[in-house]
């Protein structure tokens, strides 16, 4: 604690996942923020806030302890497959209701604790979507109506799932998009090791920093400011013609496959993010560099995705300002920076090679 005048920043999080590399970097990168900048930083998990209504009066109390400061700021990381738990979405309303800004904001988290609630937010924005019916948690596919037919027996009956069109073109890739602050943060190429049609890391898929066109870029950030998010990972699946589709937002994204292939602390970007919410209009020099690092990659690699000539349809008018004029110093930064970044070509060789070996 810095001063009880200082401005308040909260961490909260969930007991299950605290330990978790997302939430330990996060609480690194807060701590180190606040110290900086002199704010009052203070992380908790759920199970030691007590909700409270006395005198008709919204109020909190921490492990007994009545809170009387309450935080400007609450940056928030709940495992969205429990967040559908009624005390914790209660925690999070009471919070906002009080006054906090909250990243990410509960209905936002919301909008992504399913695949079609997401898909239905996105619906009739000119998202390009893959034909989806119906909702589920299982991943397979199946190749025709036969395949189907023999997969039947893995459908419960009591959860019902989600159909959707294959994407054939994008079978065990898509690329990995975050998005801080409606900023496109940085980009990966997740690819499938094993022949299977999921590419996440976690299943032994393998990722690559890329490039990615200003059209997927904006999509990306579009689709983030429907959901009303802060803090997302967008996958786009990706077409022939160089185009995309949306396949999955996350509200709790994790990054660390990202930090290591992106050379990037997704952390860091998160806590100068939410420092800036707490003097709005003041964009940290991180944040500012993110726009030049962006700008530099598109017009010095090849991209994934059309050119940026290309026409965008339908995207809001908030997606086209995601760059900054960057200062004539961060500039003169960019030449310092590693060369990190691959073209196309180069991905899918490395990827053969890593097969092979």
């Amino acid at each position: 604690m810095c001063s009880s005048v200082a401005p308040r920043l909260w961490f909260l999080t969930d007991r299950r996942i605290r330990e978790d590399y997302p939430q330990q970097e996060i609480l690194r990168a807060l701590k180190a923020k606040c110290c900086e900048e002199e704010l009052d930083f203070r992380a908790l998990v759920m199970d030691e806030v007590v909700l409270t209504i006395e005198d008709g009066n919204l109020g909190l109390r921490v492990n007994g302890e009545l809170v009387t400061a309450y935080p400007q700021v609450v940056v928030v990381r709940v495992p969205t497959p429990w967040v559908q738990s009624d005390s914790d979405i209660t925690v999070l309303r009471h919070l906002e209701k009080m006054g906090c800004r909250l990243m990410n904001r509960p209905q936002a988290i919301l909008n992504c604790v399913n695949k079609f609630w997401t898909f239905q937010e996105l619906a009739g924005h000119g998202v390009p979507l893959p034909d989806t019916f119906s909702y589920g948690k299982a991943v397979f596919l199946a190749r025709d109506k036969h395949h189907l037919a023999d997969l039947s027996h893995l459908i419960r009956h009591d959860a019902p799932y989600l159909f959707q069109k294959y994407v054939e073109e994008s079978h065990g890739k898509d690329v990995r998009v975050i998005v801080v602050g409606g900023r496109v943060v940085g980009t990966m190429l997740r690819c499938s090791t094993d022949g299977r049609m999921q590419s996440n890391c976690s299943l032994g898929g393998v990722g690559m920093m890329c490039s990615l066109s200003e059209q997927g870029k904006q999509l990306a950030v579009q689709v983030s400011n429907i959901l009303g998010m802060d803090v997302c990972g967008i996958d786009l699946l990706m077409k022939d013609d160089g185009s995309f589709y949306v396949c999955e937002a996350n509200a709790n994204v994790g990054f660390i496959a990202f930090d290591k292939a992106c050379n990037l602390d997704v952390a860091g970007i998160i806590a100068d993010y939410a420092a800036s919410l707490l003097a709005p209009g003041r964009l940290t020099r991180r944040m500012s560099l993110l726009s030049v690092v962006s700008t530099a990659s598109e017009t010095s690699e090849p991209e994934l995705g059309p050119p940026a000539s290309a026409a965008v349809d339908n995207m809001s008018a908030s997606s086209s300002s995601v760059d900054s004029d960057p200062e004539t110093t961060e500039r003169e930064l960019l030449t310092k920076l590693p060369g990190a970044l691959f073209n196309m070509n180069q991905l899918i060789a490395n990827e053969i090679k890593l097969l092979v070996e």
